[in-house]
């Protein structure tokens, strides 16, 4: 299959910013604009969405933080394993 080559201008900085997007997700540029074509003659359409989630943290960090406010509200942040094991025994009856 022939190559050909695809070329267009864009604004420098915009260019900046979306190599070192790219770059945080492991794709260069030419491989993104290669996907972009791809995907588009392939669905017809534009397909997909490639985002960086904002500077919070993942959803199992949240969790996490969550189950341990929710422990240190209830007392509980404090339990050894043998006082957690005792609890699911005492809850078994």
């Amino acid at each position: 299959m022939a190559n050909s080559l695809i070329q267009f201008r864009d604004d420098d900085t915009a260019k900046l910013q979306a190599i070192q997007i790219l770059e945080q997700l492991g794709i260069d540029l030419p491989t993104y604009l290669r996907m972009c074509i791809a995907r588009l003659n392939l669905e017809r359409g534009i397909p997909f969405s490639m985002k960086l989630e904002d500077s919070k943290p993942a959803r199992a960090l949240q969790a996490m933080q969550e189950a341990s406010r929710i422990a240190e509200s209830n007392g509980t942040a404090d339990m050894t394993l043998d006082d957690i094991n005792a609890e699911i025994a005492a809850a078994r009856g």
